[in-house]
């Protein structure tokens, strides 16, 4: 019997997709412009495909379970910085991009296939959504997650607020998303952040261990476990909610204009000391 094919997901660019025994679908977030050694960033495309990837996977008949990962030095590098210089600059960008971002968290929430996550380098912003919101999140030892929001100058909207509270208590998320520290896969597994840490050079092997039991487990039992426990992600919506809104504001206010020049330019930045809330 032929391997099923990817017609499935023929839109998708940005994304590779690669099929594997079990019905097991590999995404990977490629190395920015296919160059070796450089993160995966998200500009418009990639970001709009990690929103609309998960809905596909949802009605894919040949999908059991999904591993994501990244490619070359890290998970994830974060917002495209000529993407986020749009977003403050013009408000249809900014709308088109907040709509993409609320998907990406409730579509991840609710397809109803498992998702596991391998993260390796440092993981931050739109591919950090999925890998911290998905079913079983194993990070190598040195990982570096980052929620980049504060140090750019907004909110730390996107998944941090459904989710970071649940997963490590509302002390170590303060802490960590109001100072922008960066987390190591050891200290994300001990405070429960993360669901495993392992070498960097067991990561991939271990993700696709994970799917290959979830993918020989009872479909129907697992897929209705996923959902009744995300009820508690759900619960939190109106928290999401409120947190990419104000996200979304900050990027029409001059913080971020400021986060913009100093990453920029490779210094810290120099935010004014007040703030009208």
């Amino acid at each position: 019997m032929s391997e099923p094919s990817l017609d499935h997901y023929a839109r998708y660019q940005a994304l590779k997709l690669r099929r594997h025994p079990q019905g097991i679908l590999e995404i990977v977030m490629g190395a920015r412009g296919g160059v070796p050694g450089k993160l995966s960033t998200a500009d418009e495309g990639l970001h709009r495909e990690l929103a609309d990837i998960w809905r596909d996977v949802d009605t894919d008949p040949d999908t059991r379970v999904v591993v994501i990962r990244g490619e070359g030095k890290g998970f994830s590098g974060g917002g495209d910085l000529e993407l986020v210089q749009q977003m403050a600059d013009d408000f249809e960008v900014r709308a088109r991009v907040w709509r993409e971002a609320r998907d990406l968290v409730y579509n991840v929430i609710n397809c109803n296939k498992p998702i596991v996550s391998a993260m390796h380098g440092a993981a931050v912003g739109a591919g950090l959504v999925a890998g911290l919101l998905a079913d079983v999140s194993i990070a190598a030892r040195d990982a570096r997650i980052i929620d980049g929001h504060t140090r750019l100058g907004v909110a730390a909207g996107d998944h941090a607020a459904i989710v970071w509270p649940l997963l490590c208590g509302m002390a170590k998320a303060k802490y960590y998303l109001l100072l922008c520290e960066a987390v190591s896969g050891e200290e994300a597994e001990r405070i429960g952040l993360v669901s495993l840490c392992v070498d960097e050079a067991e990561l991939i092997g271990k993700a696709f261990e994970v799917a290959g039991k979830l993918a020989s487990g009872s479909q129907t039992a697992i897929r209705w476990t996923k959902y009744a426990l995300n009820n508690w992600l759900r619960l939190a919506g109106p928290s999401f909610d409120a947190s990419l809104a104000l996200e979304f504001m900050g990027f029409a206010g001059p913080d971020v204009r400021e986060g913009i020049q100093s990453l920029r330019e490779r210094r810290p930045p120099a935010f004014k000391p007040d703030a009208p809330f």
